[in-house]
């Protein structure tokens, strides 16, 4: 089988979050059991675009309005990602460094969905699934089924997988006349209260929708940023997949960013050199458990709720633990954060970065990794950090709830708690310490999480299978 995948982002080639890791990860484990998958993203401006040799795939031109534009389909030449990765240049539009953020994205992406199918016309065979991922690439269901121009490939199956329902892409009507000739008769499935929303036309379209966990699924049917009745409405073609993480990239044995490699063998060991390096780094005492947070600053993520969390627990329990903070997001929570860095020098510290290599060696450091998340769909820093010996705390919300099972339960290995609050979270905390003080408890607990099978390999096989039923 044949997959094209097309996402506005994909590592290592550019990320900024997890549907990056998906995008790098799927089709590789896909072409693993046997198919044939690929990627096409936009041209962003990045060190892997510079530091690695391409190939020019194919080169056209497409209307947006009375706007023409010059494309060209670059692809890497090494296929050293594990699948042919293909982007997509249109000059002084998609050839930039950010990969959102941008006062003409709804133009951007939709100029780079139209390329894409125009692209596709244009190949000797076309793929048997186009798998598109959230809603920068979800008009390409409507387009493709209702633009006139690629009524040769509106056979082809669609799948669009929703990585975060929060955002849809929200475009005014005036910009309709970015989009191909269309039958206009089926203006319905573009709208959604008045604006054309990609996001619901996509789930509108697409043969197969599907989202990064069951329990995110049901959730979007409750609360979707306005769509929840969509959801409803359209549950008998919805399903959730829970992600997997890559076992290549992510393996505390052959990790190349970590200081000290270990496996499930000498976890213990192998995770006290790494925290005793880190420790070193941040001048922590690496006799404290050491919790950290990892992520997006955003109120999504409840990264609002770290300051006074920080203020409550180390007024409650001051020099029994070390917490690292790593992200980037809205600016008054990077700056609540950052001015607590000399309020408990040598126990607490945060970097307001996106750092990748630091990222690893705080997985294979940590004890505790919290995630009090608002809206997680899937998660993948829990799984990350299991893969690592480290002890997830979360909220059960989404991907987490799917994914964490509390260590009072039989058979558990995390720490979970119902509610985004002071409350819950400080409860959870002492919890935390409380495991950690318990060392037969938690050498049990980092067993088993390190030997949970979360790889892509079991979700690459679902999505195989839920491709041939349409």
């Amino acid at each position: 089988m044949e997959i094209l995948h097309v996402s506005a982002e994909c590592y290592p080639m550019a990320k900024a979050g997890g549907l990056a890791d998906v995008a790098g990860a799927l089709p590789k484990y896909q072409n693993k059991i046997g198919h044939n998958a690929k990627v096409v993203m936009p041209m962003h401006r990045t060190k892997f675009l510079y530091n690695n040799q391409w190939e020019v795939a194919h080169k056209g031109a497409i209307f947006m309005g009375d706007n023409k534009y010059e494309y060209t389909v670059i692809k890497e030449e090494t296929n050293k990602l594990g699948f042919n990765l293909f982007c997509i240049d249109i000059n002084g539009l998609l050839d930039r460094e950010m990969i959102y953020g941008y006062d003409d994205d709804a133009e951007r992406f939709t100029a780079f969905q139209i390329a894409v199918l125009d692209w596709l016309s244009n190949w000797q065979h076309q793929p048997d699934i186009i798998h598109v991922h959230d809603h920068h690439a979800a008009l390409i269901p409507f387009m493709l089924k209702f633009c006139y121009t690629y009524q040769q490939i509106a056979h082809i199956p669609c799948v669009l997988t929703i990585h975060n329902g929060q955002y849809q892409g929200w475009m005014d009507w005036a910009k309709v006349g970015y989009l191909p000739a269309w039958d206009t008769w089926r203006w319905g499935l573009l709208d959604w209260s008045g604006v054309i929303n990609p996001l619901a036309a996509g789930v509108k379209c697409a043969d197969l929708v599907t989202t990064v966990s069951p329990g995110y699924m049901q959730e979007l049917m409750q609360e979707a940023n306005g769509l929840e009745g969509l959801f409803r409405t359209e549950a008998y073609k919805c399903h959730g997949v829970i992600n997997g993480i890559d076992f290549e990239v992510w393996n505390p044995a052959t990790d190349t960013y970590i200081a000290h490699n270990f496996s499930i063998k000498n976890a213990t060991a192998g995770k006290k050199l790494n925290k005793e390096m880190l420790c070193k780094q941040f001048d922590f005492n690496p006799q404290l458990p050491l919790f950290i947070f990892i992520g997006r600053l955003v109120e999504e993520k409840a990264a609002d709720l770290l300051p006074e969390l920080l203020i409550q627990t180390f007024a409650k329990a001051r020099d029994k633990f070390s917490f690292l903070i790593l992200g980037s997001g809205e600016k008054n929570i990077e700056h609540q954060l950052g001015s607590l860095n000399n309020r408990w020098v040598g126990y607490y510290n945060s970097k307001m970065e996106y750092n990748e290599k630091l990222s690893h060696q705080m997985y294979a450091s940590a004890d505790f990794l919290l995630m009090p998340s608002r809206v997680e769909p899937c998660g993948l820093n829990q799984l990350y950090a299991m893969r690592y010996g480290t002890v997830p705390v979360v909220r059960r919300i989404g991907g987490l709830k799917d994914t964490v099972q509390d260590y009072g339960d039989e058979g558990g290995y995390g720490i979970c708690f119902n509610y985004p609050n002071m409350g819950d979270m400080l409860h959870a905390f002492d919890r935390a310490l409380a495991l950690y003080d318990d060392e037969a408890s938690l050498k049990k607990v980092r067993s088993t999480m390190m030997s949970l099978k979360t790889s892509w390999e079991v979700s690459a096989k679902q999505y195989i299978e839920l491709y041939q039923t349409i």
